[in-house]
């Protein structure tokens, strides 16, 4: 006597239930990440070269800047200014209050009694820009990296931060570049005080 009970085979309904099911879970799980939490991101151009390179394939933290503030030296996705359809990928120059003096290759800040310059020792090469940018209250003034082929606050003027998507977390691919918070640099490591 065989002591093994075989088990009865599913319908095709209930298969296709049981699928249903499986994927209703999986995008209760995938769908509010997704959509609230992190995101990808595909570079497309050389405005952030040498940082990141054409079709550097990155995961956006999109939760940070909902509890803190944008810092300088981050590398970030925002809404472009002109288009708010298209995606920009720039690095946070200037925050909230403060002035930008670009002359030549040279990048000051002031703020109050304050002054910074900026050594970049990250851009590509060396670029000639002249103007200055007063930042509002939830302002900021981002450039690629690439400063000689790069569409930024040079351009449009101040970012507003509520068209900043994230900052970038992590480059995936290339797989041999695969980096922690690609491209963000702390401010201690590249601002100079000249006066305070």
């Amino acid at each position: 006597m065989n002591s093994r009970q075989e088990t009865p085979k599913k319908s095709f309904g209930q298969e296709a239930l049981e699928l249903f099911r499986f994927v209703l879970i999986v995008l209760a799980v995938v769908v509010p990440i997704r959509v609230f939490i992190a995101q990808p991101f595909i570079v497309n151009g050389e405005s952030m070269l040498p940082t990141l390179e054409n079709g550097n394939y990155l995961i956006i933290d999109e939760i940070s800047y909902r509890t803190m503030d944008p810092e300088r030296g981050e590398v970030i996705v925002f809404r472009n200014p002109t288009n708010t359809k298209q995606f920009l990928i720039k690095r946070i120059i200037g925050l909230p209050g403060e002035t930008i003096e670009i002359s030549g290759s040279s990048v000051v800040i002031r703020e109050g009694e304050s002054t910074i310059e900026l050594e970049e020792e990250y851009i590509n090469e060396n670029f000639s820009s002249y103007g200055t940018w007063k930042l509002e209250e939830d302002e900021y003034f981002t450039m690629g990296d690439n400063r000689q082929r790069s569409l930024d606050s040079r351009a449009w003027g101040a970012l507003p931060k509520d068209l900043i998507v994230g900052k970038t977390f992590l480059r995936l691919f290339p797989i041999r570049d695969f980096q922690v918070k690609p491209g963000h640099i702390e401010p201690e490591e590249f601002e100079v005080v000249l006066a305070e």
